[in-house]
């Protein structure tokens, strides 16, 4: 059964449909559907919308949003929410030194997974929706964010098994503190970014701010699909991301 790892303010609503994929279009709202994505059903096609106004990540000490607070909890030293196009403010300091100017990935490497993968670029469907890799020997980089070296959270998704069979990141939940991963930019710069923790969350609680919140240096999350499978609904119950940061850059 297909698998894949879905971004949908919806959660749980959703988990038993198979919503028909569509034609991209140009994001105008980048940076809030960055802010907000919440990650839901990995079987059928999938989802990537932006938050309503009370799901909207706040500044740090800054109080919630009329309506509510968001679902997740974002740690502290959260940072205010990003500009329109997507990208980040600042030179981002940090062990990996200061934060790169924006230039797309080209191949992410994974030496503990022994995965190597060019990359495709995942935009947004017309309803909102984000695109997720077409081929499941391949990952996908969600363009309307940072990008991996950037000040920011770069978001790079996989298939974590596709018609039964064994995708791009299906052993990413074994990943562990400390293993590196390599991205190899546009511009000819590789980063390693170093893996901070992996987590496994039910769909109705992943923690959105955790994910998608404004960083003070360039970070990297990798997210696929986790838990079980329920084979009548092509569905996982869970999502695993891995948290990492650049730690240099050559």
């Amino acid at each position: 059964m297909k698998s894949t790892p879905v971004l949908t303010a919806a959660a749980a609503g959703s988990a038993g449909r198979r919503p028909r994929r569509r034609t991209a279009v140009p994001v105008a709202a980048a940076a809030a559907a960055l802010a907000g994505l919440l990650l839901a059903g990995c079987g059928g096609q999938n989802a990537a919308k932006p938050p309503t106004s009370a799901e909207q990540p706040q500044p740090a000490g800054a109080p919630a949003a009329a309506g509510g607070a968001p679902t997740a909890k974002a740690p502290a030293g959260g940072n205010s929410a990003p500009p329109a196009d997507g990208s980040q403010s600042g030179t981002g300091g940090g062990a990996g030194g200061a934060a790169l100017a924006r230039s797309e990935p080209q191949k992410i490497t994974i030496p503990s997974l022994n995965v190597s993968s060019s990359l495709e670029t995942l935009a947004q469907n017309a309803d909102g929706t984000m695109q997720t890799p077409k081929d499941p020997a391949l990952a996908g980089w969600y363009e309307p964010g940072p990008t991996p070296g950037s000040q920011g959270p770069a978001v790079i998704a996989g298939h974590v098994t596709w018609n039964g069979a064994s995708a791009v990141f299906e052993k990413l939940k074994t990943m562990k503190g400390g293993d590196t991963i390599k991205v190899t930019r546009r511009d000819g710069k590789t980063v390693t970014f170093t893996v901070d923790r992996v987590a496994e969350y039910p769909k109705a609680e992943f923690p959105t701010l955790e994910v998608y919140k404004n960083l003070d240096h360039a970070g990297l999350r990798l997210v696929t699909c986790g838990g079980s499978f329920d084979p009548a609904k092509h569905y996982y119950d869970s999502n695993v991301v891995v948290f990492a940061r650049m730690t240099g850059a050559a």
